[in-house]
């Protein structure tokens, strides 16, 4: 089963992303989506050596959530940004601490960050421990890293156990 599923996971994942962006719930896209879905993890594998196993898979499907909530909130919000005056927007660099030592689930962590529309991952530093995030609106630094650590990086310590 693990040679043709890599990454279930993964693969639900983006069957997941692929039919919510579709233009249609159509057997079509499902299909399509199916072959792409399995296709990366397994085209990937090789690049995954050394990935974390999922030792709390409810966590990670109520993550998975979230983060779709979240950016089409983000969506919602930028966009009211961006169409309103462009003096009330507040773009700020942030310096958030990581706690996670996995570079696999970091990674994953930048990446949920970078998929949320408003902010992007631009560095993580594994010798400070620190991954560098620009968002476009900041009113209260200290809080958006809170936010940030508990909403994304707290579960996904919880999910891989790290």
């Amino acid at each position: 089963m693990s040679r043709l599923l890599p990454q279930p996971f993964v693969s639900l994942s983006i069957l997941g992303l692929w039919m919510v962006l579709a233009p249609s719930m159509s057997a079509g896209n499902f299909i399509l989506g199916g072959v792409i879905a399995l296709a990366i993890p397994w085209v990937t594998k090789g690049f995954w050596p050394d990935r974390p196993r999922i030792a709390r898979p409810v966590a990670a499907v109520l993550l998975f959530l979230r983060v779709i909530g979240d950016i089409i909130v983000a969506n919602i919000e930028v966009a009211r940004l961006v169409l309103g005056p462009l003096d009330r927007l507040h773009p700020h660099f942030l310096d958030i601490p990581l706690d996670i030592d996995d570079p696999f689930v970091a990674t994953v962590f930048a990446s949920i960050i970078t998929l949320t529309p408003g902010t992007v991952s631009v560095d993580i530093d594994r010798e400070r421990r620190i991954l560098l995030v620009h968002a476009l609106d900041v009113t209260d630094p200290e809080a958006m890293i809170a936010t940030i650590k508990q909403r994304y990086e707290a579960p996904l310590k919880e999910i891989f156990q790290c």
